[in-house]
Formats: structure tokens, sequence, C-alpha cells
């Protein structure tokens, strides 16, 4: 069985560094180290520019388009973030906004009702509030509203308590 390759540390001239120690590096590490070429194609007049701005910045073109694609993964790591995060927060908006209507809805059957006069139903009715089947000859009570009411008949559990 082959010893692990080792990677040397830098050497320890003139310059007083220490020398790292040598340690085994695993064929993972070896390839995260590595760069690799990317063979792309662009248009003449983008490879223009970049060999222009490049030399105006003393620097070889592989770096500039290096520089330029990691800010640009960084810029659109940070865009999706950001959005993410917007749309999390609007979620939750939505989500109050939608228990704030939903409460609203769901009205009392019973608002609007000023009073209750105790009655026996000539013809079967349903309990306004559990919606409980009443058959004719039962006791009720008859809800006396606001006038935004034709007629609503309440069980005698749902009733006023008296």
């Amino acid at each position: 069985m082959d010893a692990p390759k080792r990677e040397p540390g830098p050497s320890a001239g003139s310059s007083g560094l220490e020398r790292e120690p040598l340690v085994p590096l695993d064929s993972e590490a070896r390839d995260a180290r590595k760069e690799r070429v990317l063979h792309t194609r662009v248009p003449a007049v983008l490879e223009r520019e970049l060999k222009r701005f490049a030399d105006s910045l003393r620097i070889p073109v592989s770096n500039l388009v290096r520089t330029i694609l990691e800010d640009a993964l960084s810029v659109a790591d940070a865009a999706t973030e950001n959005v993410e995060e917007r749309l999390r927060r609007a979620a939750e908006h939505l989500e109050k906004e939608r228990e704030k209507l939903k409460k609203r809805l769901e009205h009392d059957p019973l608002s609007g009702i000023v009073a209750f006069q105790d009655v026996t139903l000539a013809v079967p009715a349903a309990c306004a509030k559990c919606a409980r089947p009443m058959p004719a000859g039962s006791r009720a009570h008859l809800g006396i509203g606001d006038g935004s009411h034709d007629r609503i008949f309440v069980c005698e559990s749902c009733g006023p308590r008296g």
C-alpha cells in the first residue's frame, strides 16, 4: 500500500517564515485546491473589452474574468437571499391579513339580535347558531333583531341563559 502523498509547506528561506508541517492531503482536499480551466465562447467585442479592461488594470484577462464571475455570483447570492427574505415576510403578512379577514367574515349569527321571545315552533326549523334541526312543536327562542334578519330561531341550548 502506498503511503499518502504529502504536500510540502513553504520553504523557510531567508524570509524568516517558519516551515509548515507536512500534512497528508486526501484526494478531495487536493481537488479543492486545484483550479479548473473553463472554456467559453464570447463575442469578439466582449473579448476586446475584457482585454482592454485587463490591460488598464495590469492583470491577466483570466484573473479579471475570474474576479468578475466571483463578484457576479456573490451579488446573485445576496439578491437571492434578499428576495427569499422579502417573500417570507410577504407570506407572513398575507397570513396575518388572511386571519384578520377570516375573523371579520366569521360573524356571529346572532349579531344584531336585540331580544329573544320563547316560542313553540309550528313548523320545523334549524338553530341559527348550531344548525341542529328543531321539529315542529319544540321549544325555541325567536330572535328579534334590528331589521337585518327575517326570522332567527335558536334551540334551548343556544338560547339566552335566564
